[in-house]
């Protein structure tokens, strides 16, 4: 039909794109920074699991289904007022972002709330979905009657389609990465981040892809974890990775882009400029995945296991979390959307 990977659409929108271009300089120097981390724990399967307190443990149906549901509600954290957004307190701590989607999940479960079985979330309420997402501060989570209808349709199609479990999904997808990727899309609706660009359908599918790769980690790419084409899934093009890679200068926006991001402009879902900043954002990682690995393998380097977008997407996104003062006068983009 035409709509091309999220590969493919990153390469085809950084060829086309005006107001944002990969830098080959900082490509190189972002590699080289990660050369470091490559020779540590933080560029392996583990990491995910020894990112947070709050990712589960296990790796079981119940740990795979926590992932689900956590992945299907991972969009549009951001907020409005850049110092003061949603914050969820959990075990001793206060979690902003995508660790308080994590840390309310984690809350209901503890409340006795089945948050994690499609049949509770099939039919739970709008009411009960702002308890369990509820907010310590006066800013709720964005988009809650978004979420609570992506809940409801989910659930749904989970129980009609896949028993209810999200390790039947993963079970028909015969151990590849990319079957597994395409089913959730066709599968859920709101998996489907595709768009237009210069008369073309490009999809970059964020979601799906991240949904697959922590199935990926949660399993420790074990048993119905154990994809072969784990290497072929792209990084998560979203708000942060984009500012990273500005930051490190593998990325450049022009100076009319710059501008309107500073000003806190929003851009709409599909919009050009939005469009260029996911791809070039996506096809930058892949060339900086290429770099690094021709750096490993110049130095004589052994990385254990392999390299992939997955883990450098991991890396990137917890450095921007790591170095957010120093960040602070770069903007990130701010769309509103459920795809992100």
């Amino acid at each position: 039909d035409g709509l091309l990977t999220p590969r493919e659409s990153a390469r085809f929108v950084a060829e086309n794109s005006r107001d944002v271009r990969v830098d080959g300089g900082g490509v190189r120097r972002v590699a080289e920074l990660l050369l470091a981390a490559a020779s540590g724990a933080a560029l392996r399967a583990a990491a995910w699991k020894a990112r947070h307190e709050l990712h589960p443990r296990a790796a079981d149906e119940a740990a795979v289904n926590w992932v689900f549901v956590t992945d299907t509600l991972n969009f549009s954290f951001w907020s409005e007022r850049d110092e003061h957004g949603c914050a969820v307190g959990y075990g001793g701590g206060t979690y902003t972002g995508y660790w308080a989607l994590c840390a309310a999940l984690n809350r209901a479960l503890d409340e006795g709330i089945p948050i994690t079985s499609a049949r509770y979330y099939a039919t739970v309420t709008l009411d009960q979905v702002r308890h369990i997402l509820r907010s310590d501060t006066d800013v709720s989570m964005p988009l809650i009657e978004e979420r609570h209808r992506i809940l409801n349709e989910t659930g749904k199609i989970l129980l009609e389609k896949f028993g209810g479990s999200f390790l039947n999904c993963v079970r028909k997808s015969e151990k590849s990465a990319q079957k597994l990727m395409h089913l959730v899309v066709e599968s859920f609706p709101s998996y489907r981040d595709v768009t237009q660009f210069e008369g073309k359908r490009i999809s970059f599918y964020k979601r799906a892809q991240i949904l697959v790769a922590d199935t990926w980690s949660v399993l420790e790419g074990k048993g119905d974890g154990c994809f072969k084409d784990i290497s072929s899934i792209t990084m998560f093009a979203d708000y942060r990775l984009p500012q990273v890679l500005v930051y490190l200068g593998a990325l450049k926006y022009s100076d009319e882009l710059l501008k309107k991001l500073l000003k806190g402009e929003m851009l709409s879902y599909g919009d050009k400029q939005e469009v260029e900043i996911r791809g070039c954002s996506l096809w930058c990682v892949e060339l900086i995945r290429d770099c690094l690995l021709e750096l490993i393998e110049k130095k004589g380097k052994k990385s254990d296991g392999e390299i992939n977008s997955i883990l450098l997407d991991y890396y990137l996104w917890d450095y921007a979390r790591d170095h957010r003062e120093e960040m602070k006068g770069i903007p990130f983009h701010r769309t509103r959307c459920i795809y992100y």
